[in-house]
C-alpha cells in the first residue's frame, strides 16, 4: 500500500502500524538512491558517476574491506593496483610478494585465498570474473557476501549485500530485538524486502554509506537521514539500543616468547606454516602461544623461568630478556610476549629453519602486526619502522 492509496482511517492507526514491509519495500530504495547521489563518498574503488565499475577493482576492494576499515584499507588498494592493474598481473605474482604487500592488513588467509581466487580467474576464466553469485561463490576466499557485492556493484544484477553498516541501518529501520549474531538470518531477510530490480550495485553502496556516515554505531544522525520516516527505531526511540547483541564472552588470554638474534646487521626469521592462524608469513622465532590464563593470574614470564622458553630458541646464545611485554589481540584471544634478545657469530643456526633478513630490509618483509610490534619491542630506536606501515 502507497503513500497515495492510505485512506483517512489509514491515517488514524498509529505511526509505527503505518509502516508494514511493503510501505518499506516501495518507498527506501528511490528515497535513498536519491540521498545518494548526493552524499555518495568518493572512494578509489568506486566508479564514478557514469563510469561502468571495475570487476577487478570491486573484489579487491572487498576482500581488503573484510573486518577493516576504510582509512586502512585506502593506501594498500592504491599499492595493489599500482603494482598489479589487472587479476592477471595479481595471479603472476610470487605469493610471497603479495603476502609482503599485505602485512599489516590482517587476517592473512584472505591474501592467500585472494592469490588462489586471481590464479582461478586467469586459468579458468579467461581473466574474466563471474557475473553471477553462483559463479562467483565457487571462487577461492569469496563468499555470499562478497559474491553479492560484485554481482550487484560490478554487473548491476539483483543481489542483497549485508555487511556490518546494512546489518545496523535494517536493524533499526526495522526495529529489530533479536540481538546479533543470532539476528543475522532475520536482518538479511528484511534487507532483501528493500533491494530494488534495478540500480541494485547503487543501492547497496547507499546502505553501506548511509550506515558509515549518519546511521552511526554511536548516536545516529536521525535527522539527516532520507529514510528517517521509514524507521521504527527512530519511532519506537530505541535506534541507541539496535543493533541488539548479545554479551561478549570474555577473551582468553595466552603467552608465550620471542627470540630476537642478531648477526652483522641481520636478524633471524622463519615462515610460518601455511594453514593456520597467519599462514605464510614471515615471525621472529619463539614458543608456541599455549600459556594460557583465562582469568590472566599466572605469573609473567620472567629471567627465572626461561627454563619454560629456552627449548624454542633458535641457538645457544647469551639470551637477555626486554623488560615489558609485547601485547595483540587477535579475533579469539588476546596474547602477551616476552621478548629475548641475543647477538651471535654464528653463519648458521644449527637445526633452524630460517633465514638472516637485513635489518634495514625489515620494512619489506611479510611481518604480520604483531611481529612487528616485536621488532620495535627488541629495538627500541627501530620503533617507528615497525610500529606503524
Amino acid at each position: 500500500m502507497t503513500c497515495d492509496a492510505l485512506s483517512r482511517d489509514d491515517w488514524s492507526m498509529p505511526k509505527n502500524a503505518r509502516k508494514a514491509p511493503e510501505y518499506k519495500e516501495k518507498q527506501a530504495a528511490p528515497k535513498l538512491l536519491a540521498w545518494y547521489g548526493k552524499h555518495a563518498r568518493v572512494l578509489p574503488w568506486r566508479a564514478r558517476s557514469g563510469e561502468a565499475a571495475d570487476p577487478y577493482a570491486v573484489w579487491l576492494s572487498e576482500i581488503m574491506l573484510q573486518q577493516t576499515t576504510v582509512a586502512t584499507v585506502g593506501p594498500y588498494f592504491m599499492g595493489f593496483l599500482k603494482r598489479w592493474p589487472t587479476v592477471e598481473a595479481l595471479a603472476k605474482a610470487p605469493q610471497d610478494d603479495v603476502m609482503k604487500a599485505w602485512a599489516g592488513l590482517g587476517y592473512y588467509a584472505r591474501a592467500r585465498n585472494m592469490h588462489a581466487c586471481a590464479k582461478a580467474i586467469s586459468s579458468d576464466h579467461g581473466g574474466k570474473f563471474p557475473e553471477d553469485m553462483e559463479g562467483l561463490g565457487r571462487l577461492p576466499g569469496i563468499g555470499p557476501y562478497t559474491a553479492a557485492a560484485i554481482a550487484a556493484i560490478a554487473f548491476g544484477k539483483r543481489a542483497t549485500v549485508v555487511d556490518g553498516n546494512v546489518e545496523r541501518v535494517v536493524a533499526r529501520l526495522f526495529d529489530i530485538e533479536t540481538p546479533l549474531p543470532k539476528a543475522k538470518p532475520e536482518i538479511r531477510k528484511a534487507a532483501e524486502t528493500l533491494t530494488p530490480d534495478t540500480r541494485a550495485g547503487d543501492f547497496a553502496q547507499a546502505m553501506m554509506d548511509l550506515g558509515a556516515t549518519v546511521c552511526t554505531p554511536k548516536s545516529p544522525a536521525c535527522n539527516r537521514c532520507p529514510i528517517n520516516d521509514l524507521c521504527d527505531a527512530r519511532t519506537n526511540g530505541t535506534q541507541g539500543l539496535r543493533p541488539a547483541r548479545a554479551p561478549k564472552k570474555p577473551k582468553p588470554a595466552r603467552q608465550g616468547a620471542c627470540f630476537w638474534l642478531t648477526r652483522n646487521g641481520h636478524v633471524w626469521l622463519r615462515r610460518r606454516a601455511d594453514k593456520g592462524l597467519l599462514g605464510g608469513m614471515m615471525e621472529v622465532p619463539g614458543t608456541p602461544w599455549d600459556r594460557s590464563d583465562c582469568h590472566r593470574t599466572v605469573k609473567k614470564l620472567s629471567q627465572t623461568d626461561f627454563d619454560w622458553a629456552y627449548p624454542h630458541a633458535p641457538t645457544t646464545a647469551e639470551w637477555r630478556l626486554v623488560p615489558g611485554l609485547v601485547t595483540h589481540s587477535f579475533t579469539h584471544f588476546d596474547l602477551e610476549l616476552s621478548v629475548f634478545t641475543a647477538a651471535t657469530r654464528k653463519k648458521l643456526v644449527p637445526g633452524a629453519e630460517g633465514r638472516w633478513v637485513p635489518l634495514d630490509e625489515l620494512h619489506g618483509e611479510a611481518l604480520p602486526t604483531v611481529m612487528r610490534k616485536v621488532a620495535a619491542h627488541a629495538m627500541p630506536e627501530a620503533g617507528p619502522l615497525f610500529a606503524k606501515r
